[in-house]
């Protein structure tokens, strides 16, 4: 197994960052310039329930349906790439029917290679992957990108890997992980040292999630909620999963929204309709 390991040099610089750990441009004293900046969001499948109340534990969505877009986001950093989270998986896009697993449907009409080369991009020029978690719907496609570097905290993929295997995790779709070279960062990261795209700890849905911030130039910060929320229903009333650890959930949602006022943030709730309807249309992006 290949891991980037953080030297003990960066890992000091990160708690003069505040906690941040500092990313590899930072550590190589790499020269910075201002980058072209812009968020692509990509459609990485359909997530369907007919009882959704697995979605709060106060019962708000107990015996309701409910259909979730599962998007990928393509973030460019000048002549870099970043993907956050890699869908449902585009052999699902064989499968007219898709798949039932984990109490939901799942089907992927358009393909992430397909989106990609849209671009004039290949997988293998995608420089980063970062994953907000390890569920099902959100690591489908590790083993399009043999060589990115994905940013995986160590304290997710352990959980990940432990038996019995969690619930929302299939071993085999992320079995490249065990030849792909990680940043196992467990706090917020700052990917291009510039603190234009920072992955933000945000446990509570599982041990190691994060959630995404992105500085763009014209629309100022986004913040992109990972699983956070599900829902606009779930960002306003604060509903927590019944399948999440509640208190360290709370604490998140509580970082987030202090978050979001101090920075005027843009709030991005990665499976909300509303808000998958709400950013360009691919390949149009937010900039």
């Amino acid at each position: 197994m290949k891991h980037f390991k953080l030297t003990a040099m960066a890992l000091a610089i990160g708690l003069a960052f505040g906690g941040v750990v500092p990313s590899r441009a930072q550590t190589t004293g790499e020269a910075a310039s201002p980058p072209a900046m812009k968020i692509y969001t990509l459609d990485c499948g359909l997530t369907e329930f007919k009882n959704a109340a697995v979605f709060s534990d106060t019962g708000e969505y107990d015996g309701k349906p409910l259909a979730l877009p599962t998007p990928c986001y393509l973030i460019q950093h000048g002549r870099d790439w970043m993907l956050w989270d890699t869908g449902l998986g585009d052999q699902l896009a064989a499968l007219p029917n898709g798949v039932e697993k984990f109490g939901g449907h799942f089907t992927v009409r358009r393909t992430l290679v397909s989106q990609l080369a849209q671009l004039g991009l290949k997988p293998d020029d995608i420089h980063y992957v970062g994953l907000s978690h390890i569920h099902f719907d959100h690591a489908g496609n590790l083993g399009l990108f043999p060589n990115a570097t994905f940013i995986i905290p160590a304290i997710e993929l352990a959980a990940a890997r432990s038996k019995p295997t969690p619930f929302g995790v299939d071993t085999a779709q992320i079995a490249p992980l065990d030849q792909a070279n990680i940043i196992p960062a467990d706090g917020d990261y700052d990917v291009f040292g510039d603190g234009s795209v920072v992955t933000l700890k945000t446990p509570g849905h599982t041990p190691g999630h994060h959630s995404l911030m992105v500085k763009l130039p014209k629309a100022g910060v986004v913040l992109i909620t990972g699983d956070l929320y599900h829902t606009r229903l779930n960002y306003q009333k604060g509903l927590v999963l019944r399948i999440n650890d509640r208190p360290n959930t709370i604490a998140s949602m509580d970082r987030f929204t202090r978050l979001q006022v101090n920075t005027h943030a843009r709030v991005v709730i990665q499976h909300s309709p509303e808000d998958f309807a709400g950013m360009p249309i691919f390949p149009k992006f937010l900039d």
